[in-house]
């Protein structure tokens, strides 16, 4: 496969000594067909997503879904469940016609000591169903977001992505984007640290790519220090605002 000299310069540039936090929103499906069962099953954890290491996830402030126009929260009938020792949540959504579905959660911000902030990052992933194939690229209103440039599902392994950042709705320029593979089951070793989090930042119009090389689940979290702040045992803290995308790449068998 032949790419532009974009994506190659782009994987010239995704390199990064460290890994990174992530906000994890899954699917079991991100595309619907006819004939599927029309019920979607949501899984949210916090993570180092490479490296598989859980961070606990308390009950998020809100989780919901966007469709035709409108945010719907389903935050009360979240599951919580314990993998590794912490606290995961699900949810199950029953999809009632053609649209493309955006499901997200906005977490209860994360104190990390070791970096003196906290971390909020509003994260999602989109789902077509019934061949509905429009609005993916619908800002759904979060303070911190991607907008998908390429279409968000039935990417292939590799394949291209391009993104939008936006902050308080308008584009985010200059801004450091993370990527990271969901490393299922760590069957995967990197060659050095380096490689755990992947590194590019966003050009003049909040834009970046990606080359996503490997099949499986892919995050991108373009950080932002947000206008906030947190006050803690009586001192304020900056809070890391990231801006999520959860999406999956697949093969042709």
């Amino acid at each position: 496969m032949n790419f532009p000299i974009k994506a190659i310069a782009t994987i010239a540039v995704l390199t990064a000594p460290l890994s990174a936090h992530f906000q994890v929103v899954k699917t079991n499906k991100s595309v619907i067909e006819q004939g599927d069962k029309a019920e979607i099953t949501i899984a949210y954890e916090f993570t180092h997503p490479f490296e598989q290491e859980l961070m606990n996830l308390v009950k998020p402030q809100d989780a919901g879904v966007f469709a035709d126009g409108k945010k719907t929260s389903f935050l009360n009938s979240l599951k919580e469940a314990k993998k590794d020792k912490q606290s995961v949540w699900s949810a199950s959504y029953a999809v009632k016609s053609p649209a493309v579905y955006q499901f997200y959660i906005d977490p209860v911000p994360y104190f990390e000591p070791a970096e003196e902030k906290f971390i909020r990052h509003q994260t999602k992933t989109i789902v077509n169903a019934f061949g509905a194939d429009e609005e993916w690229d619908a800002p759904i209103g979060l303070k911190a977001e991607i907008v998908p440039l390429s279409r968000p599902y039935s990417i292939l392994k590799g394949g291209l992505f391009e993104g939008q950042v936006l902050y308080k709705g308008k584009i985010a320029p200059d801004t450091e984007v993370e990527i990271e593979f969901y490393n299922d089951g760590k069957k995967l070793k990197a060659p050095n640290d380096s490689f755990v989090t992947l590194v590019t930042k966003t050009d003049a119009n909040g834009v970046f790519r990606a080359v996503l090389p490997l099949e499986g689940w892919w995050g991108f979290a373009a950080l932002i220090d947000d206008d906030e702040t947190i006050t803690r045992e009586g001192k304020k803290y900056p809070i890391e605002l990231g801006a999520v995308l959860w999406l999956k790449t697949e093969s042709y068998k």
